[in-house]
Parts: structure tokens; C-alpha cells; sequence
């Protein structure tokens, strides 16, 4: 079922979760989210994600569901890339059936799958929820780790039994920081198993320490920069590196002072490439001045 790893995330790269544009009446912008997801790519990302939480796929029903991944799939069929796309569920059940859509778009090269939200179970029973997911899914899957959404934090241990599974060929590691968990996890990863970057502010040591690449919300904004740190750390070009990915990492606070993807969506819609800065509730739009904070944060990038 799995296929080579090569096939699905390339070795070393940035992929970008797309966010998803909203018209002014509420649909969803599909002429701007194709647009977009070339716009990254040309920048050098090497793949797109759709239906992430910078999607918020949580506010969007099915048939919209539906349609972002179908935009994204075509993108993606045009272009030679990889397409990522969130799937799952807080019960097995449900996220079998969200990872078996996903053969309608023979595009979609991984599915990425939280750790169960909000249910909690042990170590186990995550680990066995995956394993059952990972026999069912007609794509390969990437673990999406995020204890601060899930409330469900794994060791190192844990995330290493994942990886080992058949089927699981990565983790999104969103651990809100670097710990003894990372640390040991890099130091000893499974076979064909990748970490990328979740938490975009941490991305440069991730990178140091031995992940892949990231899956970054901020890199809708300077993208080439984005894709210029992993290649800096690839290289070995420490001295580029480092001044980099500290300015990188002070712009991804800024997009994220309040909550995802609004302050995005906010620079994305003054510099005229999305038509709305629209989010839909329980988000807000976000702040005139947290727009100006994360606009001046990339002036300082040139």
C-alpha cells in the first residue's frame, strides 16, 4: 500500500497548508486558491497541503471539503507535485472513512492525520488507532503531532512506534517547542520514517537537527526565504543559515499573534492576492495593527 517515501515527500523541502480564500459572500475563492497554490510553488515549495488547520477545514463543509481538494489536485496534476491533504477524525471509524475519499483524487500523494483530538486515549490505543488507519488508507500517512489542539502529548517512544508502523512515513512535529522528546526522537528515528517542521518558528533548529523540511503556515509570506533556510541547512551553510532562520522566526511570530490563519489571511489580502481577509467564525478577522506587525516583520526580511 505505502509507497516509496521518494514518491510521496521529497527529501528536503517546504510545503505550504494552504489556507482557503474566501469570497465576499462567503464562498470559497476558488480562482484565488488556484492562484495561490501556484504562486508558492513557483517559489519553490516543494508540495502543498490541503485542509490543514491553516485551511480551516473544521469550517468548511463537505462539498467545500470537496472542492479545495479537487483545486488543489489539479494544481498539483499540472505542476508534478506532491499534494498532502488533512484527513481523520477523533474516532477510527470516521477517519477510515475521511482517509477513503482520498482515492477520488489519485493526486493526493499522503494524508496528514492528527492524533486523535479531544477523546485522549493512551499511547496504545493512539498507536493502534494508526495501525488500523494505516492498513485501511489508500495513501501513505503523515502523523500530525500537536498536543497543544489534541491534548494528547506522545514521547519520543511513542512517536517512534508510529513511525515504525507500515504505512506512516512521517511526522508533522508541532510540539510548541523543543524538548528532550525532539531531541531524542531526531537522534533515533525508524527507517524511511521523516520529521518536518510543524511549528514554523522553530523550523531552523528542526532543520539543524536532522528534519527534512516543514509544513509551514507562514510560508505563504517569503516563501523563497522559507525554501532558502532548508536549503542553507541541507548545504551545510551554517553562517547563512543561522541569521535566517532567526528572522524567519521572529516573522512567524508575528503571523501568529493571533489566532491561525487570520493575521495570514490579513497580509494576504493587503498585498491584493486573496479578495477577503475573511475567517470564518468561531475565528475573527484579524487585528489592523497585528496586519501592520507581521507586514513590517517581511519588510525586514528584504
Amino acid at each position: 500500500m505505502a509507497q516509496d517515501i521518494a514518491e510521496n515527500l521529497p527529501s528536503h523541502g517546504i510545503h505550504v497548508p494552504l489556507i482557503t480564500p474566501f469570497t465576499r459572500t462567503g464562498e470559497v475563492a476558488v480562482e484565488a486558491l488556484e492562484a495561490l497554490a501556484h504562486e508558492v510553488l513557483d517559489a519553490g515549495a516543494v508540495g502543498i497541503v490541503a485542509l490543514g488547520t491553516t485551511a480551516e477545514a473544521a469550517g468548511l463543509d463537505e462539498a467545500e471539503r470537496d472542492l479545495v481538494t479537487a483545486v488543489c489536485a489539479r494544481v498539483c496534476g499540472e505542476r508534478g507535485a506532491p499534494l498532502t491533504v488533512g484527513a481523520g477524525a477523533g474516532g477510527t471509524r470516521a477517519a477510515e472513512a475521511s482517509l477513503a475519499r482520498l482515492a477520488r483524487w489519485p493526486e493526493v500523494r499522503a494524508a496528514l492525520v492528527t492524533v486523535p483530538p479531544f477523546v485522549r486515549p493512551a499511547a496504545a490505543g493512539v498507536l493502534a488507532h494508526f495501525a488500523r488507519l494505516s492498513e485501511a488508507s489508500p495513501v501513505p500517512l503523515i502523523v500530525y503531532h500537536i498536543p497543544y489542539r489534541t491534548g494528547q502529548p506522545l514521547d519520543a517512544a511513542a512517536l517512534r512506534a508510529l513511525g515504525a508502523l507500515p504505512g506512516v512515513v512521517g511526522v508533522k512535529y508541532a510540539g510548541g517547542g523543543i524538548g528532550e522528546d525532539a531531541v531524542a526522537l531526531l537522534g533515533d528515528l525508524p527507517a524511511g520514517f521523516q520529521v518536518l517542521a510543524g511549528d514554523d518558528a522553530y523550523l531552523s533548529p528542526l532543520l539543524a537537527m536532522g528534519a527534512v523540511g516543514g509544513i509551514l503556515a507562514s510560508a505563504h509570506l517569503a516563501t523563497e526565504r522559507f525554501v532558502e533556510l532548508a536549503a542553507a541547512w541541507r548545504e551545510g551553510d551554517v553562517a547563512r543559515a543561522r541569521p535566517l532562520g532567526h528572522a524567519l522566526a521572529r516573522m512567524s511570530a508575528a503571523a501568529f499573534a493571533e489566532p491561525n490563519p487570520a493575521v495570514v489571511k490579513g497580509v494576504l489580502h493587503a498585498q491584493g492576492r486573496i479578495p477577503t481577509p475573511d475567517v470564518r467564525l468561531p475565528l475573527l478577522p484579524a487585528s489592523p495593527g497585528a496586519v501592520a506587525a507581521l507586514t513590517a516583520a517581511l519588510g525586514r526580511l528584504a
